[in-house]
């Protein structure tokens, strides 16, 4: 077990980028649920990268 690290080092490095995600910039939150809330920009620039991803 000791031997294979490999595991261990991979678990490190992130998988995703969520830097451009809509919820990376929030806006507000809910008072209540602490939900973020994006701004209108951002969603619809999500919007538009769905759109034009879509298989």
């Amino acid at each position: 077990m000791t031997e294979n690290r490999w595991k261990e080092r991979s678990m490190q490095t992130p998988i995703e980028k969520h830097d451009t995600a809509p919820w990376a910039n929030i806006e507000k939150t809910k008072p209540v649920s602490n939900v973020a809330i994006p701004s209108e920009e951002d969603v619809d620039n999500a919007k538009q990268w769905v759109d034009m991803n879509q298989k």
